[in-house]
């Protein structure tokens, strides 16, 4: 594979936080702790360590072991859950929700991104060991949000009534699901690899836990990915102390408030990705994730018949802490708590809403991870290379808004000139001119004066929009063969991680894909990567 990059901002797809972050923007230094070079994990490192009780390893190890029991795993997955004992192994650690057949193919970035960074820093630092840590979302209860995938510009779909978090869904319907996706892949060996994987995982376990953890394995495995369900009572034992602080103190509350200010503060163009609530829980039971709110004296779970006074919840908290499940506030909280934690890596949404966090892991005592933004990239084949080429076009091009884009290829390839630039500098020349002329005379005219110029602007920026259009007919074969390469790039206007299931690529590449994509992405590259197949 062939690798060129562009720079994030230039994509015009991500934030102005992102951006600015990337570019270590001195206003933002407040809100991480160490930007993510790899001399900078050295002391990253040394705070960890300072900061993980020796305790939390023997509890996570041990959460570990029982999480896989019934899992065939590979040699190097038991090496790295029994290397987490030990004082001098640390975590890399991404997140994902648990979308059907992974869902977009940014979940194969994320992943191998995790992967690549842990492999450098045993690099830089032999003396330690490092682990790839996928954290599954399996408490997120937004069944609509992953029960399908896209396959060729159509949505695979997973039709079923569900309530509650979404780890603990049975598969009852996958069958059918398999069924549909079977049905449109054909009968090549890729495609029978494919079908087997997708029956083995979703027809084959009872739960989308189970399942998503059978189908990360197959695809990581061999690559020493440890993956880990938050949604475990030993390790929310962990939890308690900090929970109580949430709920009770409402610690979060105040402190991600006042990050959220001093962030706006810096830019007004920041989104603020997430808002904290008074208490960052939810209440977990049997087909059940609702909000826990407090009302007088006396807390309620929200939408259901639930109620406890304050000894009430903490006698609950502490008898069973796996019915308390952390909102997107809590749960970085609970991650770093439970792992040997140097670094999250996550989109740009994620990121965003990680740089609000910083006071508050401070204010809970627990070191704040490094943050880096994940690989992003754009996959061209050979055969789309090969029309861009034709077209005369370059990739970075292909990133515009599709009328701008449009615009730009018609005004460059036209044989007569389309930019009025020109004449509209000799306009404003001229009109200088008689404004000189105005106050000379009589200033009273200068009012007359500037509304000629601004009809005559207006009318030439009025022919130079009809004869656009007109050279767009007049080169309407070329324009529909442009903007058909974006679409296949960019489908649903949208950058093509972000839509494209990983099972399009596999088709084509097979068992190569994963490698193929290991070798070409580069955590610490911080820009955009173009990918070129052959």
């Amino acid at each position: 594979m062939e690798v060129d990059c562009i720079p994030f901002k230039e994509t015009g797809y991500f934030s102005k936080l992102i951006c600015d972050y990337l570019d270590q923007k001195e206003d933002l230094t407040p809100f991480y702790n160490r930007f993510p070079h790899l001399e900078n994990f050295e002391h990253q490192l040394q705070e960890k360590a300072s900061n993980y009780p020796l305790s939390n390893r023997k509890i996570l190890v041990d959460a570990l072991n029982e999480q896989y029991k019934g899992f065939e795993v590979s040699d190097a997955i038991v090496e790295k859950v029994a290397s987490l004992a030990y004082e001098k192994t640390f975590t890399v650690v991404t997140g994902h929700q648990l979308n059907l057949f992974t869902g977009p193919l940014y979940f194969l970035y994320k992943i191998i991104s995790t992967i690549n960074l842990t492999e450098q820093l045993k690099n830089k630092y032999p003396e330690y060991d490092f682990v790839p840590i996928y954290w599954m979302a399996t408490e997120d209860h937004d069944f609509d949000e992953i029960n399908y995938f896209n396959f060729n510009g159509q949505k695979v779909q997973w039709n079923k009534k569900a309530s509650g978090a979404v780890g603990v869904l049975n598969t009852e319907g996958l069958d059918s699901v398999m069924d549909t996706f079977a049905s449109q892949i054909g009968n090549t060996d890729n495609a029978k690899r494919l079908k087997s994987l997708f029956k083995s995982a979703y027809v084959e376990h009872s739960n989308l836990s189970d399942a998503t953890r059978y189908l990360a394995n197959k695809l990581f495995g061999k690559y020493g990915l440890v993956i880990i369900d938050g949604d475990d009572a030993k390790l929310k034992q962990l939890l308690v102390p900090f929970a109580k602080k949430d709920i009770f103190e409402n610690k979060p509350f105040y402190k991600v408030s006042e990050a959220i200010d001093s962030l706006s503060a810096v830019s007004s163009d920041y989104t603020i990705q997430v808002n904290p609530r008074e208490i960052n829980y939810f209440y977990l039971l049997d087909g059940i994730r609702e909000r826990i709110v407090k009302n007088g004296d006396n807390f309620y779970v929200n939408n259901t018949e639930i109620t406890f006074s304050q000894s009430g919840l903490i006698e609950e908290i502490e008898k069973h802490p796996e019915r308390f499940s952390p909102n997107v506030i809590a749960r970085p909280l609970y991650q770093e708590i439970i792992l040997p934690n140097l670094c999250y890596i996550g989109g740009g949404g994620e990121l965003a809403y990680w740089l609000e966090l910083k006071s508050y892991f401070e204010a809970m005592d627990v070191t704040f991870p490094m943050l880096l933004l994940r690989n992003s990239a754009l996959l061209i084949t050979e055969k789309q290379s090969k029309k861009i080429e034709n077209l005369n076009l370059k990739v970075s091009d292909l990133f515009l808004k599709q009328n701008s884009f449009i615009n730009k290829k018609i005004r460059e390839i036209s044989n007569i000139d389309i930019d009025f630039s020109p004449q509209k500098r000799h306009l404003e020349e001229q009109f200088q001119n008689l404004y000189q002329l105005a106050e000379q005379t009589d200033a009273t005219f200068i009012g007359a004066i500037k509304a000629q110029e601004v009809k005559q602007k207006k009318g030439l920026d009025t022919l130079e929009k009809r004869l656009l259009k007109a050279q767009k007919r007049k080169l309407k074969d070329h324009v529909i063969r442009m903007t058909d390469i974006q679409n296949e790039l960019f489908p649903n206007a949208s950058l093509q991680e972000r839509q494209l299931n990983f099972s399009t690529l596999y088709l084509e590449f097979g068992e190569q894909l994963i490698p193929e994509l290991m070798d070409s992405l580069n955590p610490f590259l911080n820009e955009f990567l173009i990918v070129k197949t052959s």
